[in-house]
């Protein structure tokens, strides 16, 4: 049975979050990597990105454990589980993505994947500053509004390379593999929102 601690155990919950965050930066830095050496390094780098992606699963294993044992947390009990858990599908979505493009039979990258790619690192790293600040509960907004205004760019680009897929003489096998791939790049940014959404809520009942 496991032990049940009335003391708050804050610091190790902010910083399971920190971690989780710097993770998602990094399964991010990961997929790029893939995307601009393509198809060089191409095994490795989806390799690392596999690795990334059970470290935010331990991370999410780590919280969920500590939760469990914990009687007063420093805040709202469902808002935690929700933060961590939105973080590791960030990673889950990169780590979808990454397994489509080796998996699929890509041969070369097109030039709006690696562009998504690029926006959900903007993401993570927005993601990562925000949390940084979640100890204490400082304002974070304008980090927030920035990574919403990411998520319409992260829109945009998905949007423009699925009409090109459609309007530009695409074979069905190339159309349908790259969909994919386009989508669950956008899930990742969706992620990154759902994350802000998440944080937004803390801040608000918090304050």
């Amino acid at each position: 049975m496991a032990r049940l601690s009335l003391v708050p155990q804050k610091r190790e919950f902010f910083a399971l979050y920190n971690r989780a965050a710097t993770n998602a930066v990094a399964i991010a830095q990961a997929l790029i990597d893939l995307l601009e050496g393509f198809p060089g390094g191409a095994d490795a780098h989806a390799r690392e990105i596999k690795e990334l992606e059970h470290e935010g699963d331990r991370f999410t294993h780590e919280v969920i454990d500590l939760l469990n044992r914990t009687f007063v947390t420093p805040f709202d009990r469902d808002d935690m589980y929700r933060l961590i858990t939105v973080l590791d599908d960030i990673c889950d979505h990169i780590d979808d993505a990454a397994e489509k493009i080796t998996g699929y039979g890509a041969r070369e990258i097109r030039s709006q994947a690696t562009e998504q790619a690029h926006v959900i690192h903007r993401s993570a790293s927005k993601l990562r500053e925000a949390i940084a600040e979640l100890e204490g509960f400082k304002d974070s907004r304008r980090v927030l509004i920035e990574l919403r205004e990411l998520e319409d760019e992260g829109d945009r680009i998905a949007l423009q390379a699925i009409s090109e897929l459609f309007n530009g003489g695409t074979d069905a096998i190339t159309l349908v593999r790259w969909k994919d791939i386009h989508e669950s790049l956008e899930e990742a940014v969706n992620a990154c929102e759902n994350a802000a959404d998440v944080l937004e809520a803390i801040l608000v009942k918090n304050r």
